[in-house]
């Protein structure tokens, strides 16, 4: 591991220390061959004073146990009518994962405990329809999750809950660990599923508002799994309930837990409720880590090399992308009053952060940027990444002579034979009247 990777990861450690993580785990990944390894995970994250509560599916388990058994379920999931002989098999499956569960953890050196803190009631009768066993969550007994989290066990909860007079309901665990998330003011809420995340137009989505996700449940609900679904509602609520970051992450990818929770971009969806992602101003502190950001980028020759020295003269004119509170890209704009132009330069984000859309964002911040400084005309040079700029930034191709006088002039020092790239700002009537020959 690279020590710029091990101190971020040390800025996570110093922020969760003796904070609780709710884990749900899907019945699937139950028996995923990456569980033992999700297991270790946990073992890590309880090793860092991480509070853990885990709350597992069964839907998986319970639907296999009804066809090899013979016997017709109404629902495996808990959403909808759950009749008595599918109320015996959820008890008979989730008491055995629960069980196996705690085993797993006893193995990775982790002490567990059952947790029977699900008080629930019935979710009663829907459009005229009785859903007989089927519960919804009433309260979570937080005295005894506390209890057992002071005490250094790791509560395991089931699919399951129960009333005052000691019936017992079939719950939806997305439900549960939402509820149980809520009731202990959980810094994080994490669903392991089979899914790598929230993925629109074949690209995964790595940090999203909630508010945005309430947008994309609305437009295409009909083009989301059932499973999917039941995981975005329920991280929309979370954030909803003031628990800050809700992770949708792929339990079957060995170490994917970690890499979601310790790394700025993750591997799956992370969505949130309050400011996570921002572009700002870069400062005096950031500069060092701009410059050590960039160095790659600089040997590969796609990057003008820059000193500290030379970014802190033009520091006004620099911005950076922070996530959660990491800079994980920078550009900068270069005005040129006297032609009405401004220059997009050093344009850069993270490995770590790349196929997430954020470079076209900080594309999108430059030229909304000069829009609104009066500027007519945005341009770009580029050695390397020109069909980046024009399939994604809508830059068209010209030549030398488009540029204003000063910044020709270093143009055609520099010995670096960049094309050169134009954007016109303007509205189209206008800007035809500015258009440049390709």
């Amino acid at each position: 591991m690279k020590l710029p990777e091990l101190r971020g990861i040390l800025q996570y450690v110093t922020r969760f220390r003796d904070k609780v993580f709710v884990i749900a785990i899907n019945g699937e990944i139950l028996e995923s061959e990456n569980f033992p390894n999700i297991l270790l995970d946990i073992a890590v994250l309880r090793s860092l004073n991480i509070k853990v509560v885990l709350v597992h599916g069964a839907a998986f388990q319970i639907e296999k146990a009804a066809a090899q058994r013979g016997t017709p379920i109404s629902n495996n999931d808990g959403t909808g009518v759950i009749d008595a002989a599918t109320l015996q098999i959820s008890i008979d499956v989730g008491i055995r994962l629960t069980n196996e569960i705690m085993e797993g953890l006893t193995q990775v050196d982790l002490r567990a405990a059952y947790a029977n803190c699900v008080i629930a009631h019935p979710a009663g009768i829907i459009h005229g329809v009785d859903y007989q066993y089927s519960g919804k969550v009433e309260r979570v007994d937080t005295q005894s999750l506390e209890l057992l989290l002071r005490e250094d066990f790791v509560p395991v909860v089931p699919p399951l809950g129960f009333d005052g007079e000691g019936r017992t309901f079939r719950v939806n665990s997305d439900l549960v660990a939402l509820e149980i998330a809520e009731a202990l003011h959980a810094t994080k809420l994490i669903y392991l599923s089979a899914h790598d995340g929230l993925v629109l137009d074949g690209e995964r989505i790595g940090h999203i508002l909630s508010a945005e996700v309430a947008d994309v449940i609305r437009k295409q609900k009909a083009e989301l799994s059932t499973n999917l679904m039941s995981k975005l509602e329920h991280a929309v609520r979370a954030c909803q309930y003031g628990i800050p970051r809700v992770h949708l992450v792929n339990g079957n990818v060995n170490e994917a837990l970690l890499a979601e929770i310790f790394s700025n971009g993750g591997i799956g969806t992370m969505i949130y409720s309050n400011e996570y992602e921002q572009i700002r101003r870069l400062y005096k502190k950031d500069v060092r880590a701009v410059v050590s950001l960039i160095q790659q980028s600089i040997r590969d020759d796609e990057l003008v090399r820059r000193t500290r020295s030379e970014i802190l003269a033009d520091i006004d004119d620099y911005w950076v992308l922070e996530i959660d509170r990491h800079i994980v890209g920078c550009v900068a704009i270069y005005p040129y009053p006297a032609e009405k132009m401004a220059e997009l330069a050093c344009l850069y984000v993270s490995r770590s952060s790349e196929n997430q859309g954020l470079g076209r964002k900080l594309m999108s911040f430059v030229e909304n940027l000069a829009r609104e400084r009066g500027f007519e005309r945005l341009f770009a040079l580029s050695t390397q990444a020109f069909v980046y700029l024009q399939q994604k930034g809508g830059f068209s191709e010209a030549g030398p002579e488009v540029l204003p006088v000063a910044r020709r002039a270093k143009y055609e020092t520099s010995g670096r034979n960049s094309r050169v790239l134009i954007k016109n700002l303007l509205p189209e009537a206008a800007s035809r009247l500015l258009a440049v020959p390709g």
